[in-house]
C-alpha cells in the first residue's frame, strides 16, 4: 500500500496482510501433517489474574490457533495463586508429552517472579523466546526458538525485501523481550550495524536521525517525531500502549512509539500501530510452536 503525502511517497508495512499470509503457510503444513499421520502441533497458555489487555492477548493467541488448526490448551488461574502452586502447574505441561509449545502470559502479579517462571519453562516448549537458553542462542550459528516480537520485526523486513546488510540500525529500548534481542538478530542475521538506545540516552535525536532503519519499542506514545528522523529512513515502530480519552469512539485507542501522521512523509517504508508489528508476535508464536513439533516429532 502506498501513500502520497506531500511530496513524499512511503509504503505502509501492512503486518495484518504479512501474517494471514504465514497463517495461510502454516495451516497449510498443519493439513499436510495430518494427512501425513504425523503430531498436530499443540499450545498450551496459561493466563494468570483479569487484566484486560491479558484477556484480549490470549483470546487472539487462541482465535490464532484455531485458524491454523493448532491444538491449544487454556488454563486460567486466579491473581492469588502463589509461585510455588504456579510453578507445579509449569512442571505439568512441562512433563505433558502432547505440548509443543508453551507460554505464560505476562505481566504476572508483582509476588510472582517473571525470571523464576520465565526459567521454569522447558526451553524446547518456549515459544516465546523468553528463556536464558533460547536468548543466548540468538548470537549462534544454530539459534532456536527466536523471541516472538524480534522474530516478527526480521519477517516484516524480510518479505517486504528491505535490505539490512551494512545498515546502520539504530533500536530504541533495550527491553528483555524487544529492543534488546532484536539489537541481536539485527547485527547477527541481518549484519547491519545496530545501535542502541535506552532511557539513559542522552541526545536521542542525533541518533535517530543517523539511522537508516529506526525501531522503536519503548510504550511511549508520540516519542518520535519528525525532527528525529532522516529522509528516506524504514520506520519499524514496535510501542503499543493503549490511551484512553473521550475523544476516541472506544473510548480509548492503541498508539505507537512513533508519531506516524508527521514522521510518515519522511520515511520510506514505516509499519502503522495498530496493524504492523502487532500481528507478527502472534504469527511468530505460530510459527515457533510448529518448529518445536517439527524438532520434536519430525
Amino acid at each position: 500500500m502506498t501513500q502520497d503525502l506531500q511530496t513524499t511517497t512511503y509504503t505502509l508495512i501492512d503486518g495484518k496482510k504479512v501474517s494471514s499470509d504465514i497463517k495461510d503457510e502454516i495451516a497449510a503444513k498443519v493439513a499436510e501433517r495430518k494427512q501425513l499421520g504425523k503430531k498436530i502441533p499443540h499450545l498450551a497458555i496459561i493466563l494468570v489474574g483479569d487484566d484486560g489487555a491479558s484477556q484480549t492477548y490470549v483470546d487472539n493467541k487462541v482465535k490464532a490457533c484455531k485458524s491454523v488448526g493448532f491444538h491449544y490448551t487454556m488454563m486460567r488461574f486466579a491473581d492469588t495463586i502463589s509461585e510455588e502452586r504456579l510453578m507445579k502447574h509449569i512442571d505439568h505441561v512441562n512433563n505433558d508429552d502432547d505440548v509443543d509449545g508453551f507460554i505464560v502470559q505476562l505481566p504476572l502479579p508483582a509476588h510472582i517472579s517473571v525470571e523464576n517462571i520465565t526459567e521454569k519453562i522447558r526451553s524446547d516448549k518456549d515459544v516465546d523466546g523468553f528463556t536464558n537458553h533460547n536468548f543466548g542462542s540468538i548470537i549462534s550459528k544454530s539459534p532456536l526458538l527466536l523471541p516472538a516480537t524480534p522474530y516478527g520485526v526480521m519477517e516484516l523486513l524480510r518479505r517486504y525485501g528491505i535490505e539490512t546488510e551494512g545498515k546502520h540500525a539504530v533500536v530504541v529500548g533495550a527491553s528483555r523481550i524487544a529492543g534488546a534481542p532484536l539489537s541481536m538478530m539485527l547485527t547477527e542475521q541481518g549484519r547491519a550495524t545496530v545501535t542502541i538506545c535506552h532511557k539513559f540516552t542522552k541526545d536521542l535525536p542525533a541518533y535517530t536521525r543517523s539511522a537508516d532503519i529506526l525501531l522503536t519499542a519503548v510504550g511511549k506514545p508520540g516519542l518520535i517525531t519528525a525532527d528525529m528522523v532522516k529522509e528516506g529512513a524504514i520506520v519499524i515502530d514496535i510501542g503499543t500502549t493503549r490511551v484512553e480519552g473521550p475523544e476516541y469512539p472506544k473510548g480509548w485507542a492503541i498508539k505507537g512509539d512513533v508519531d506516524f501522521k508527521n514522521v510518515a512523509p519522511k520515511a520510506s517504508y514505516i509499519t502503522p500501530v495498530p496493524g504492523g508489528v502487532g500481528p507478527m508476535t502472534i504469527v511468530s508464536l505460530l510459527l515457533n510452536t510448529l518448529r518445536a513439533t517439527e524438532l520434536r516429532h519430525p
